[in-house]
């Protein structure tokens, strides 16, 4: 643990120069105390760092001193698609090896290119969940990422049921993560806050050097939504209603419903059929249109919208 602190230090230096006892415990998540010895240990073996005094004093290394210390692990390699990713890495264990990737291609790239990750940092920012997600780690997402890293098989507890799976990929979908894992021949997701117990079986598995993940995840996504839309209803839709429907429903949905839509009458209102998972998700979208939409087929949808706006109306007249 201190071998990695001193690295970081000398390539912190390395990358921004000059910087305080304070700034250096503050990036390493130290003691002020705890970096005055660490650069004793440094000093002692052979780094030319010092100290220099006053009011904008600090720590520097001598005249260009450059380590060969940039020298990536694999584990560093492997996280650098997750270098923008600071939640996800966090949640799956891998901070400390995220940061550490960083300092290094920082301490690697040329003078003027070094303050390009501050400026892009100042600009963009990916905030990956949703607004109403849990912004918690599964209890079981470190460990599952620890197994897809180091391709273990393990054995899982799922709907009340024990799976044997090795498993290969973990993705990150509107704040869920999912894990993708092969059970015997075939490629199965499964959501990771709903798994309720994870033991590794002690036993390695040969990945398949065709599995592609976003493939797979693109394939299977793409398999869920269609299974979704068991059915499908006839509305009478207004201009506004039309434009506010996807706001009620999911995009594959909207796409078949445009493209199903008739030829707006003198008013402008479209006929279309719109594809629903059930009627009783059906009612709560249509319901959300309010008086944009009229639902034509089937009957027993019709009925229970017009009841629902009889209470209503009886409800506002009071």
């Amino acid at each position: 643990m201190r071998a990695a602190r001193l690295i970081s230090l000398v390539l912190l230096l390395q990358s921004r120069g000059s910087m305080t006892a304070a700034e250096l415990a503050g990036e390493l998540e130290v003691s002020e105390r705890t970096v005055y010895r660490d650069m004793l240990a440094l000093a002692e073996a052979g780094i030319p760092v010092y100290a220099e005094q006053g009011r904008h004093g600090g720590y520097r290394l001598v005249g260009g001193f450059r380590t060969r210390l940039t020298g990536m692990t694999r584990d560093e390699a492997e996280a650098l698609f997750l270098a923008g990713l600071d939640g996800p890495a966090d949640q799956m264990g891998l901070a400390d090896v995220v940061a550490s990737t960083r300092l290094k291609l920082l301490a690697a790239l040329p003078e003027p290119l070094r303050q390009a990750p501050e400026r892009t940092g100042r600009r963009f920012h990916l905030d990956v969940p949703g607004w109403w997600t849990d912004a918690e780690a599964p209890p079981l997402l470190v460990e599952l990422a620890r197994a897809v890293r180091t391709d273990r098989e393990i054995e899982i507890g799922y709907r009340e049921r024990t799976r044997r799976v090795r498993p290969y990929g973990l993705v990150l979908k509107g704040g869920i993560w999912y894990l993708v894992a092969a059970v015997r021949e075939q490629f199965r997701t499964y959501r990771v806050d709903r798994i309720v117990s994870l033991r590794e079986t002690g036993e390695a598995f040969v990945r398949d050097e065709a599995f592609d993940l976003a493939r797979q995840w693109a394939e299977s996504s793409a398999g869920f939504v269609a299974s979704m839309f068991r059915g499908e209803v006839t509305v009478r839709l207004s201009p506004d209603g039309m434009r506010a429907l996807r706001r009620v429903t999911e995009p594959p949905a909207l796409e078949r419903a445009r493209a199903a839509a008739g030829e707006p009458d003198g008013q402008g209102w479209v006929v279309t059929v719109l594809p629903v998972e059930n009627l009783d998700v059906a009612f709560d979208q249509l319901l959300r249109l309010g008086p944009e939409a009229e639902v034509l087929e089937p009957p027993e949808l019709r009925a229970r919208l017009r009841k629902a706006a009889e209470r209503l109306v009886a409800l506002y007249q009071r």
